[in-house]
């Protein structure tokens, strides 16, 4: 029997590279872009509790510019554009706002109503080159969930759940599409903490598989290894693959702790982040979900978590602090274009 007595300790947990203070409210969106600052830093947005969306120069780590455009209502889901400098906000406000940042400007120039007050964040399909892009929102009754072709707001479709099926509501969404094929596919998390793949040309879900016994809080895909993973309320991270049409768990990872509030995977697809109910972020090798790192930074719960094309990995919280860190860089020859 070893003698644990003589072990040495195992490391400490690594500190933030930085930390963001100034939102001055819990911080519920983050997203990172990769800016036209001169010495190539990306500019990192967050969204917070009291409907601030703040542009943060990670050169100066301080606020470029703050857009107050949800009625004081929280921010719960950011994205940039690919094409032109525009920034999409959604809010508690059952408003997604369409602001356009070019030259400095910070103005709305387009909005969509939402009419569902559900937790569930938005998604985009976008490509650079092409001026029209996809959007799914939480749809009008309460299990379904509308596709827009934007910007001119055309409804593509409403997808519904199947007959006799009760997922509850939406709770995530990520729009994708192979690289194979032209057909854009929806992934859903559920209230029942189902995930389901929809096909939007047809209006059918594919497959809908049960991972987790809470509601799924979110989601993440790699299309290159037609894998990806989800966490809920509950104690368990479900990564699932992809064969084709069909949708099958294919590991459960536990959580010393119930409660999942989002989750990432870094753009070269070498490692998962995910920000915890209890305080922490959690991250993980992708491939072989291997636990990585356990940050403890923050002292309340954390909602988001965000990579930067970099590899820099951000961390926003209940605690009104966005951290900022740097671990296991990406080497400059790895690449993972497909996600």
């Amino acid at each position: 029997m070893v003698d644990a007595s003589h072990l040495p300790p195992p490391p400490p947990p690594p500190d933030p590279q930085f930390v963001l203070r100034g939102t001055q409210s819990a911080v519920h969106a983050l997203h990172f872009h990769r800016g036209d600052e001169a010495q190539g830093h990306p500019f990192l947005f967050s969204g917070c509790q009291s409907g601030l969306v703040h542009i943060w120069s990670l050169q100066t780590r301080r606020p470029v510019a703050i857009l107050d455009g949800h009625g004081g209502q929280c921010v719960t889901w950011l994205h940039m554009l690919p094409q032109g400098q525009q920034l999409l906000s959604q809010g508690r406000d059952l408003r997604l706002c369409l602001w356009d940042l070019e030259e400095g400007r910070n103005a709305i120039v387009d909005s969509v109503p939402l009419e569902n007050v559900g937790f569930c964040r938005s998604s985009v399909l976008a490509e650079a080159q092409k001026p029209h892009w996809m959007l799914a929102i939480p749809g009008k009754g309460s299990d379904e969930v509308q596709i827009l072709e934007m910007p001119s707001k055309t409804s593509v479709c409403t997808l519904k759940p199947e007959a006799g099926a009760k997922p509850g509501m939406p709770m995530c969404l990520g729009l994708w599409q192979a690289d194979s094929g032209t057909r854009p596919l929806l992934l859903a998390g559920y209230e029942d903490g189902s995930v389901a793949l929809w096909d939007v040309s047809e209006r059918k879900a594919y497959s809908r598989i049960a991972c987790h016994e809470e509601p799924v809080m979110g989601l993440d895909f790699d299309p290159q290894r037609a894998r990806g993973v989800s966490g809920s309320a509950g104690k368990a991270l479900a990564v699932w693959s992809l064969d084709g049409r069909a949708l099958q768990v294919c590991h459960t990872q536990q959580l010393t702790n119930p409660g999942i509030a989002d989750l990432t995977l870094r753009p070269d697809g070498k490692i998962l982040a995910t920000a915890g109910w209890d305080h922490r972020v959690r991250v993980f090798h992708w491939r072989k979900m291997k636990p990585l790192a356990v940050l403890t930074f923050h002292s309340a719960t954390v909602h988001c978590v965000a990579f930067a094309a970099d590899g820099l990995l951000a961390a926003g919280s209940k605690d009104q602090r966005i951290s900022i860190w740097s671990l296991y860089p990406p080497k400059p020859c790895d690449s993972h274009p497909n996600t």
